[in-house]
């Protein structure tokens, strides 16, 4: 571990936790994170060990384990309840949330034909276009088309809701700005299209929509293979 928290993380481990709930594992996440962050570690924690840490999903696990940790610690002090199941169920579709979206992510940044025939994921240098980082956040896709114009892809697993448009545009205008070879187009790939999102996208030029669907195929695998 270095920096010598070694025996703090252990007795983070080693931990008597005394309540009910299945949050065992995020509470523990939660005392890790606030004992590099109060020792100023946690950035060079995250460069070295988890670079999920700096995605807008990473920084949002961040926030549950702490507010996690400062329930447990009211609860220890007869401040507040333990957390209610339905919340437990609802902070963990969250996550789950957050897990499909960044597969689905990561399978259209190698595939990126799916959307678009001719379309191609963005790299300069080391640099690519999954979690492209700008001013304020990351765009989950920076792609280019046929034209050599960027394509600024945002997903959404859950319903897409009118302030996917807010931020798409954001991220249109920053790459315009900023990257150049404007203007550039705005996709948002959803699994489910409201009626409303569908309005709102007709007022907003260069930007589209796309709904996805999964589809599983099983395959018997022989040992004899």
């Amino acid at each position: 571990m270095g920096h010598g928290l070694e025996r703090e993380v252990t007795e983070i481990r080693d931990m008597v936790i005394e309540w009910d709930s299945s949050y065992t594992s995020s509470l523990r996440r939660g005392y890790i994170v606030d004992l590099f962050e109060s020792r100023g570690l946690f950035e060079e924690f995250k460069n070295a060990h988890w670079a999920h840490g700096k995605t807008p999903a990473g920084e949002s696990k961040r926030r549950r384990y702490l507010r996690i940790k400062k329930q447990y610690e009211d609860f220890l002090a007869g401040r507040g309840p333990v957390v209610t199941p339905d919340e437990e169920v609802e902070s963990e579709e969250t996550e789950q949330q957050f897990a499909a979206e960044a597969d689905l992510r990561d399978f259209l940044a190698k595939n990126p034909s799916c959307i678009e025939s001719d379309l191609r994921l963005y790299q300069a240098g080391e640099r690519t276009g999954v979690e492209f980082p700008v001013d304020g956040g990351f765009i989950d896709i920076l792609a280019l088309d046929h034209g050599q114009r960027f394509v600024v892809i945002e997903l959404k697993v859950g319903r897409g809701r009118n302030r996917a448009i807010g931020q798409l545009v954001y991220y249109m205008g920053w790459v315009d700005r900023h990257l150049g070879n404007g203007p550039c187009r705005g996709m948002i790939v959803a699994k489910d299209i409201p009626d409303d999102l569908i309005l709102a996208v007709q007022r907003v030029p260069g930007a589209e929509l796309y709904r996805y669907s999964l589809s599983v195929s099983v395959e018997r695998v022989s040992p004899n293979v």
